[in-house]
């Protein structure tokens, strides 16, 4: 059976690029958007049933091959791009972190900030946050990894301004984080993968790819195994317990040297997915277009390469840049963040890029 690739809808609205999403907590009804932007945006994937607003907007809709989702709430308090969110089990609130040093925690109701953890404070990120995570059984503490090496966990409940612990072991910067239980698992720029029993107060190094910085780490339900993404073009199934290799993911039309792309499971784990760089040259390929890798889990082989459009049609946006050799390209569709609805167990996936467009899959 090919790999589920149909296109449901379009997220728009973002005026830049699409750094991070996630659906809420069980069943996923909705799915966050954190955008170069500096705004954070809730939609309902379902298409509305209702007219569009707007002259601008009805000509859009008229012309879009897929149906376009509906805005909910936008959330805005960074003053720089918005790189991670996490979504409280209760959908109540989730948290945020991004350019500006800050980790926000967010009430969804109101729409407002209730805490913020670091930014001008001498006890936070000194630069940016790449990554946040809830933490605890009733998700009382906030987990955040930065450029500065650092992973830091926050106390949600205290009014505190200093992190309950800073982990930093790490070489270089943090770019992902995975917790289970009292287990952090930090994936850095130094080509380690660190896990950090915070009860027990050890860690535990794995060193994957050599010298390849490692960009994406995601759990097996079960947290025996982890899937790594790393700067050298490979995705790698490990072994919890001993730190070895179990199954690498790789293919000669894929590309993972430069940016933070980020890889996951889906399908109820029988999927291994991930974004591209657009730097290998393919004749299927359109201007603009992106596209997902996904491959077997237990086999390894790759089951299905999806095209990720631009946006819809009649979607206005600059699609030639100037490079640094200062003559015009084609902008690429680089596909750098996804989220499979109910942590890889749901009916559905979506994907975010260069474009600022959020395509949801059927899955």
């Amino acid at each position: 059976m090919a790999f589920p690739s149909q296109p449901l809808a379009h997220l728009t609205g973002s005026n830049g690029p699409i750094h991070a999403v996630t659906y809420s907590a069980s069943p996923g009804t909705y799915i966050l958007t954190g955008s170069a932007d500096r705004t954070i945006r809730l939609y309902n994937p379902q298409p509305s049933s209702s007219a569009p607003r707007t002259a601008a907007e009805a000509s859009l809709a008229s012309s879009a091959s897929l149906p376009q989702g509906r805005l909910i709430q936008s959330y805005e308090a960074h003053g720089y791009e918005v790189l991670s969110l996490a979504v409280a089990a209760s959908n109540q609130a989730f948290v945020s972190g991004g350019g500006d040093r800050a980790v926000f925690l967010w009430d969804v109701p109101t729409a407002t900030t209730t805490r913020r953890f670091g930014g001008s404070s001498s006890h936070g990120h000194t630069s940016r946050v790449n990554c946040v995570a809830y933490a605890g059984e009733t998700d009382n503490v906030v987990v955040s990894g930065g450029f500065d090496t650092t992973v830091r966990l926050w106390d949600a409940r205290s009014g505190s301004a200093k992190p309950i612990q800073v982990l930093d072991e790490a070489r270089d910067s943090i770019t992902c984080l995975a917790v289970r239980g009292p287990e952090v698992v930090a994936g850095s720029v130094d080509g380690r993968v660190r896990s950090y029993d915070v009860r027990m107060g050890t860690c535990t190094t794995d060193v994957v790819g050599g010298r390849s910085g490692v960009t994406s780490v995601t759990l097996t339900r079960d947290g025996r195994a982890m899937l790594v993404g790393s700067l050298d073009s490979k995705l790698r199934l490990m072994d919890r317990d001993d730190g070895t290799c179990l199954r690498a993911y790789a293919d000669g039309g894929w590309r993972n040297e430069e940016l933070r792309l980020q890889s996951m499971l889906g399908a109820r784990e029988k999927y291994v997915l991930v974004g591209d760089e657009m730097t290998a040259v393919e004749e299927e390929a359109r201007p603009g277009e992106g596209r997902v890798l996904a491959w077997d889990l237990l086999s390894g082989r790759l089951a299905g390469k999806v095209a990720v459009p631009w946006g819809p049609e009649g979607y206005e946006a600059r699609k030639r840049v100037v490079g640094r050799d200062g003559k015009e390209k084609a902008r690429k569709n680089v596909i750098s963040c996804m989220a499979w609805k109910e942590d890889g167990w749901g009916d559905q996936f979506c994907v975010g890029g260069t474009s600022g467009i959020v395509t949801v899959f059927a899955a």
